[in-house]
């Protein structure tokens, strides 16, 4: 997707004060309004500072789109990291399906999946806001439960207008059985109340760390396994890894590329806990020796075996 850099839009720079930011906006947009100029191009320009201006008036949208770091002026192929706004501290429940509509599609990738709804308290002049912010633990710990020290970015004016980010440091008890897009409630811990009231909550939506090894959906866990060739043909009990602990797999018979095995009840823990499938990927051993090419050899001749008899050649 084409990179937007909303300063450049709004003709700022990126140290600007939020009031720097709203006079610019106000001046370009009055320059190409569509009722006042009739430039060809004034509309799409017009709707392009609406865009800009949504991001940079905003502490927290601003404070997230500066946060993507060294990819900034990525250009024309420009893709968000994965998980970049991990850890980033916001209130709110950022938009509601649709609202975000109008915008393009880099404004959507980055902004118009933020939506944490259900979790706000009812209205209230003396009850703090609630917070939401996007963790990153591993998957073991769902597995087993882990007490984890987690650092939070969130923005703050300081006195001259400029936003910057100030970061908080939790010690936070993650739940055995938790899995991907749970939240973790931690009472009084968003803002604090007025004239006495409540503090707010901050509500951890958890995401997994990528893993070299597994991949998950829901409660299942799934693993590749590379197998030897004969283990696959003639059948073998071997060591498999688990995010538990290793466990004895039986291997059946004639197994082919790509065979799920399950592992009832080895995914995610819970009341309901997931099954652990396991992916056989069969690895050719190297030919590293003369004796290794002979083996080979001898399957050759005296396999009849053709890789290619459904392709018709």
């Amino acid at each position: 997707m084409e990179y937007k850099d909303y300063y450049k839009i709004l003709g700022v720079k990126k140290d600007v004060t939020q009031n720097e930011i709203k006079k610019n906006y106000r001046k370009l947009a009055r320059k190409y309004h569509p009722d006042i100029n009739k430039a060809a191009d004034a509309e799409s320009r017009f709707k392009e500072l609406g865009e800009a201006y949504e991001v940079l008036k905003d502490t927290e949208k601003r404070a997230a789109y500066d946060q993507l770091g060294a990819n900034w002026q990525s250009g024309a192929d420009f893709r968000p990291p994965p998980d970049w706004d991990a850890g980033f501290e916001y209130r709110g429940g950022g938009f509601s399906p649709g609202e975000e509509s109008g915008f393009s599609e880099f404004f959507e990738s980055l902004f118009g999946q933020r939506q944490p709804s259900g979790f706000h308290h009812a209205p209230s002049q003396r009850q703090g806001e609630d917070h939401h912010a996007r963790v990153l633990i591993d998957l073991e710990d769902a597995y087993l439960g882990a007490d984890r020290t987690l650092t939070l970015s969130a923005p703050e004016l300081d006195n001259d207008g400029h936003v910057r980010v100030k970061q908080r440091v939790l010690k936070v008890k993650i739940p055995k059985g938790v899995k991907q897009g749970q939240h973790i409630r931690l009472t009084g811990q968003g803002n604090p109340g007025m004239g006495g009231g409540s503090a707010g909550d901050l509500y951890l939506q958890v995401e997994f760390n990528s893993h070299h090894m597994y991949r998950v959906e829901g409660r299942d866990v799934y693993l590749e396994l590379p197998v030897a060739p004969w283990e696959a043909a003639l059948g073998a009990t071997i060591k498999a890894p688990t995010p538990d602990g290793s466990v004895d797999l039986r291997i059946p018979a004639d197994s082919y590329q790509g065979r799920k095995l399950r592992l009832k009840g080895k995914g995610i823990p819970g009341k309901n806990p997931g099954n652990l499938y396991v992916v056989l990927r069969i690895e050719l051993p190297p030919v590293s020796s003369e004796k290794d090419k002979e083996i080979y050899r001898e399957m050759a001749k005296e396999m009849a075996f053709n890789p290619r008899i459904n392709l018709g050649v």
